[in-house]
Parts: C-alpha cells; structure tokens; sequence
C-alpha cells in the first residue's frame, strides 16, 4: 500500500514503540542485508527488553531514535544517534539504522530524520559533529546524507562480507556548526 504525498510526521520513538520499529528494523535488515552490519539473524534472536532499552527517553539513554509515520500513523521509518561516551570523544555522536519503507521512499522522510537527528545533536550539550557509514555503492543514502550536509571523509575496504563478498563503508562526517543552515 503506498504511503500519501502528506509529509510524514517525524517524533522520538518511546518504549512504546519498540515492536513497530523492531518489525520494520526486521525488514529492512532482510531486503537489504548488504546495507546493514547487523544480520536480520542477530537482531531477530535479540529479547523484546532490548528493543525497548534502545528507546529509552531517560536523561542516561545512550542512544536516541527518531522515527518516521504516515498520515495514517504507521512506522515508515527510524533512525537512531548515539553519543560517545569517553571523554575526550564526547563531542561526537553516529547516526546509526537509517531506514525508511520501500512504500515511503521519495516522500521526504529520510531528509526529515536526518534533520531531526541533527537538530537533537546540536540540542546536545558539546556535540559538535556526527558521523556514519554507508555501504559503498549506496548512492541514494549518501547523496542523502551529502546534501543534508555530511562530507566523505574515509572508505574502509572490506568492512562486512555477506554471502563471501566483501563491501567497503564510506565514512562521513557533519560539523554541526558548519551546517547550521543548510539542513
């Protein structure tokens, strides 16, 4: 069922939330498996509890996840940022476990997660960049993220092997303060 040209309505998802983002995390990591680090395997035998510690809202939550939703409220999309938590690397968080439903894309809601990521970093108290991987050959996830702001800084060959084939990452970085505006 395709999704409707509204713009999707993009929140922090909630405890709450954990088996819609835990099914639609599912899917994606079993019809793009070379996009994630994770098998659909390993996150599939994870306990319900771990879903909903990932979307733990409490001031000591390591890790945030916005997620996308239609007009009529379904979850076609999530996105996650975590922080560092070693002092001298505080300043840096990694945007992790972009998704958005094959039915929602083009719609506008990876941009709405990515900028609703952005906006929860800068929010944060000495962030002052975000990082992340994309499969390399991904170009519409990294055209995403380069026009939101982020710039190519590394590739690491051989990052995951799915089926004996290797796949490199593309490492990217945004300055928060260099972006302010253009996201």
């Amino acid at each position: 069922m395709p999704v409707s040209e509204a713009a999707p309505n993009v929140r922090r998802l909630v405890p709450a939330d954990a088996p819609a983002y835990r099914a639609l995390m599912l899917d994606a990591y079993a019809r793009h498996p070379e996009a994630f680090t994770s098998t659909v395997e390993e996150r599939a035998s994870l306990p319900p509890a771990w879903w909903e510690t990932r979307l733990r809202t409490d001031a000591n939550a390591a890790e945030v996840v916005y997620g996308a939703f239609d007009a009529a409220g379904a979850l076609i999309g999530a996105a996650g940022l975590g922080r560092e938590s070693r002092q001298r690397t505080r300043h840096k968080t990694s945007l992790f476990g972009m998704v958005v439903a094959e039915s929602a894309r083009r719609a506008g809601a990876g941009r709405q997660l990515v900028r609703a990521l952005l906006a929860h970093a800068r929010a944060l108290d000495g962030v002052r960049v975000v990082q992340l991987t994309v499969t390399e050959g991904n170009r519409p996830a990294q055209a995403l993220y380069e026009r939101c702001g982020f710039q190519v800084f590394g590739v690491e060959p051989m990052a995951t092997v799915l089926d004996s084939a290797f796949s490199s990452k593309v490492h990217m970085w945004c300055d928060l303060d260099a972006t302010q505006s253009s996201t």
